[in-house]
């Protein structure tokens, strides 16, 4: 867990701080909320779990080709990058003096 402890001369410093990072929390949880409806459109569409889809699945095996394989994949990593990004910040422990 992370701590965050800020240090200031101004009383609500600590507390533009907090709800900014609770509005980047936001921003993100909308973010993995329409990469999660893009991924299963593709399970649905493929009536495969993304779990089994890069080891089971070639470009040549989808409709949309290189370009529906690179769209899938990347969601993937998009997702994993927004689940990082929120665990971290929902880690933060907020320290008060």
């Amino acid at each position: 867990m992370s701590k965050l402890k800020i240090v200031s001369d101004r009383k609500d410093s600590a507390e533009v701080v907090k709800a900014a990072i609770l509005a980047e929390l936001k921003r993100l949880e909308i973010s993995l909320n329409v990469t999660e409806r893009k991924i299963k459109e593709f399970e649905d569409r493929y009536k495969t779990p993304s779990e089994s889809f890069l080891s089971k699945i070639a470009a040549e095996d989808l409709r949309g080709g290189d370009a529906e394989y690179i769209a899938w994949s990347g969601e993937l990593q998009i997702r994993n990058r927004l689940r990082e990004e929120l665990r971290d910040l929902q880690e933060i422990e907020y320290v008060v003096n």
